[in-house]
């Protein structure tokens, strides 16, 4: 076998913006895997600003590998080295599952109702971070295609006008109508945000991600137990040692964690969280972290394995003016496959 790497740059339709800042467009690593006649790719798509590899040429950390002939147990040790580099780990994991799906191995990616395109995954619909009137109209103009659950970018912007257009929203749809999620980026202060999470209660809030910055366990458990709103945790688990997901779970006891594979290093990762999540009582969602196409497909060919009971973060594929081919489309708030 063979592995090989190419860059691409997907640009923005229009700039996603959050209450770290904006992306105008993100470079996108196809990692090709070669055997035979058979090839199969993953994608590796770091974010510069969350990612612990955004920052790194991953074209110079696969290049000593490229024109060597691999055994499968040698990617085996190159998987495992490759922890240093999530996005990259993770694409060189979605390769090595599809080889045993090419190999013919039986394997639950390709052996269930969404692989099938008998099922979709409920998915919720996502509001960028705008000016208040444009956010309105998305939000509206979401649940008018058809999505239940809303989930709308805050932390950025004056607070009160955040609150106006949330309650605007509300007034419109109540929560058995509506479930809305929120995701404040780790932009509030932590002197400000329980006070904050008082105000957004009002509303009927399902969620709200990462209230304050990253890595601040004390503060973002204390904020857990008395916030009004269930707190789900994101940036707080990138760069975890899957070894202290038990005891920083324990620590910080939120209401859910949002799995990100990209950003987690590969699925098998994501298990891991689960696993522990699970044992303490702590519920979840996976979320696609702008990846292109082939990113967006693997994250819900895994997440399709597990029995969901909440809408997923799964993207649509239509944010990049020139994407890779679509292996998923949407259909109201439901993704489904398509070979």
């Amino acid at each position: 076998m063979y592995i090989s790497i190419e860059k691409h740059i997907l640009e923005f339709i229009k700039p996603a913006k959050t209450s770290r800042g904006e992306y105008a467009e993100k470079p996108a690593y196809l990692l090709w895997i070669k055997d035979g006649n058979t090839s199969v790719c993953g994608e590796a798509s770091p974010l510069h600003d969350l990612s612990i590899d955004g920052k790194i040429d991953l074209l110079e950390i696969v290049k000593p590998f490229e024109n060597q002939k691999l055994t499968p147990q040698y990617l085996l040790e190159i998987l495992d080295s490759w922890k240093a580099y999530p996005s990259l780990r993770f694409a060189l994991f979605c390769c090595l599952e599809k080889l045993k799906i090419q190999s013919e191995t039986k394997n639950i990616w390709v052996d269930n109702t969404f692989s099938s395109g008998q099922e979709g995954i409920k998915i919720n619909g996502l509001v960028w971070m705008n000016d208040i009137d444009s956010m309105y109209k998305e939000a509206i103009e979401k649940i008018h295609a058809g999505f239940t659950c809303i989930k709308i970018k805050v932390g950025a912007l004056d607070f009160d006008a955040e609150c106006r257009l949330i309650e605007k929203i509300r007034k419109q749809f109540n929560a058995f109508k509506i479930e809305l999620r929120l995701d404040a980026n780790g932009g509030f202060s932590t002197d400000d945000a329980l006070f904050q999470l008082k105000e957004l209660s009002r509303f009927e809030i399902h969620s709200l991600e990462q209230p304050i910055k990253a890595y601040q366990p004390e503060i973002i458990g204390e904020i857990c137990a008395k916030s009004k709103i269930d707190i789900a945790l994101d940036e707080e688990l990138i760069g975890v040692n899957i070894n202290n997901a038990a005891s920083l779970l324990s620590v910080i006891s939120p209401k859910y964690i949002i799995l990100k594979p990209t950003l987690l290093g590969g699925f098998d990762i994501c298990d891991q969280w689960i696993t522990e999540a699970f044992k303490q009582n702590i519920g979840w969602w996976s979320t696609s972290a702008l990846e292109g196409n082939i990113g967006l497909s693997d994250i819900a060919q895994w997440v399709s394995t597990y029995k969901l009971s909440m809408p997923q973060g799964l993207g649509t594929g239509s944010l990049f003016v020139k994407n890779f081919p679509p292996k998923t489309k949407t259909i109201k708030e439901h993704l489904f496959y398509i070979s």
